[in-house]
């Protein structure tokens, strides 16, 4: 196979042969290696067409090469790249976000959104004046120092009261500036407000996607906005998967809270390298060279990413574009949810917008990171497989709770194979529900 070939040749020259760590797909025990794609499919090196699941993590909401993406590029080839340069165009995509974007009065753009939390961390410090960042367990923030703690605990640590650092190489002294609590619990937040006077930024996934859609209680985001208020901490939605799932104004238009700050991401390039700080204008001001907090870079919003993220917007601002991708979500998740009762398998599949969980062995969706620990990572791995060898395919994550979902180009008769597909797999792997691996 070209694909084993291919792996072998990798993993002499890249780490794990593969780019990024979860690229090694658990389930399959190598990468999947991609020809080519388009829309809803991709072709991997060996000729076999799948139906995307993944897409690419969220990022592909218009699928794979969208005409208008593509055209976008090729502009940027056409006007010499000019990397490193403003444009009329940067100013043209920062006024429709501040349109589009409840809490966005200012906009800076970065690359990636782990780049895109730690500069805006950087910036709540500044303002706030106070260094503690409060977190929830079960989000995830990007990969970096200030925040890779206290994400993911395994549950053998979830209660232990030394912070749990997410990667070697990141200093323990860092722990320190990070207070962790469970999601959807607003007595918690009150309480760590009312002992800790340095918390200067709350952050968190409004839809805490990376832990399989988690969904925030009715009036939680509001109780938060009111807390945050009260002590004069920033409120920072990270959107960076959220972002534009459901709506134009992404998770805070969904539920009618606006924070101080957000990041976007994921999908706001189209499939293209962007991510977005969006803030009130008295926070973003701080950025040099208005104020005092440093946000710079060569490839800071390359005109590439720029041209392609205004294509995206045209497309999701046109009026059919959401009661399209909404008709899909609602369409796909009543019938999977006949399928899970007609199967009667443990498990739930809670949503918002085109993206879901499938959470292996729960009776009900979770309300935090802790009632995730139930997932069976042996079924979920074992499903991805079934559902692989029938030609659709999702991102295995480890086994773990994580996200899945579909693009506004998937067809009526993709998501009808899909389904199929997926109760034909979790027919397959049916019998682990009942053991343990």
């Amino acid at each position: 196979m070209i694909g084993d070939r291919l792996y072998a040749r990798a993993r002499e020259v890249i780490p794990g042969g593969v780019c990024a760590s979860v690229r090694l797909n658990q389930a399959l025990g190598k990468p999947v290696y991609v020809a080519e794609a388009s829309g809803s499919r991709f072709t991997d090196v060996d000729g076999r067409e799948y139906i995307d699941m993944c897409c690419s993590h969220g990022a592909a909401l218009l699928g794979h090469g969208h005409p208008d993406v593509q055209a976008a590029l090729a502009q940027a080839a056409e006007m010499g790249i000019c990397c490193s340069f403003d444009t009329p165009h940067h100013t043209e995509l920062a006024e429709m976000l501040c349109d589009m974007v409840p809490c966005a009065e200012r906009v800076r753009f970065t690359n990636s959104g782990t780049e895109a939390t730690l500069h805006a961390l950087r910036l709540c410090r500044a303002y706030s004046g106070r260094d503690k960042i409060l977190r929830f367990t079960g989000h995830f923030h990007g990969y970096h120092e200030l925040i890779y703690i206290d994400g993911h605990p395994p549950a053998e640590q979830l209660d232990d009261p030394s912070a749990y650092i997410e990667s070697a190489g990141i200093p323990e002294q860092m722990s320190r500036f990070v207070i962790a609590l469970p999601f959807n619990d607003l007595g918690a937040v009150a309480e760590a407000l009312a002992q800790h006077d340095d918390i200067g930024t709350i952050i968190l996934e409004p839809v805490n996607y990376n832990s399989g859609c988690i969904l925030p209680r009715e009036g939680y985001l509001n109780g938060l906005r009111d807390l945050a208020t009260e002590h004069g901490v920033v409120l920072f939605f990270d959107e960076i998967q959220s972002a534009l799932k459901n709506s134009p104004g992404g998770a805070q238009e969904d539920f009618g809270v606006v924070p101080d700050i957000c990041t976007m991401g994921k999908a706001v390039g189209g499939g293209v390298p962007l991510s977005v700080i969006c803030g009130r204008a008295e926070i973003m001001d701080r950025f040099r060279p208005e104020g005092d907090v440093q946000h710079s870079g060569t490839f800071n919003a390359h005109l590439a990413s720029i041209l392609a993220g205004l294509a995206l917007c045209r497309l999701v601002r046109q009026p059919g574009f959401y009661p399209s991708l909404r008709r899909k979500v609602t369409r796909f998740h009543e019938e999977l949810d006949g399928i899970l009762g007609h199967l009667g398998v443990p498990v739930a599949a809670p949503h918002h917008g085109a993206r879901f969980g499938l959470l292996m062995g729960l009776d009900e969706p979770p309300a935090n990171y802790r009632e995730t620990l139930g997932h069976r990572r042996d079924i979920m791995l074992a499903f991805v497989r079934e559902t692989f060898a029938r030609g659709v395919y999702f991102a295995d994550y480890g086994g773990g709770p994580c996200h899945h979902g579909f693009s506004a180009v998937h067809s009526d008769e993709d998501l009808s194979r899909v389904l199929e597909v997926m109760q034909d797999a979790l027919s397959a792997v049916g019998e682990m529900f009942g053991r343990r691996s």
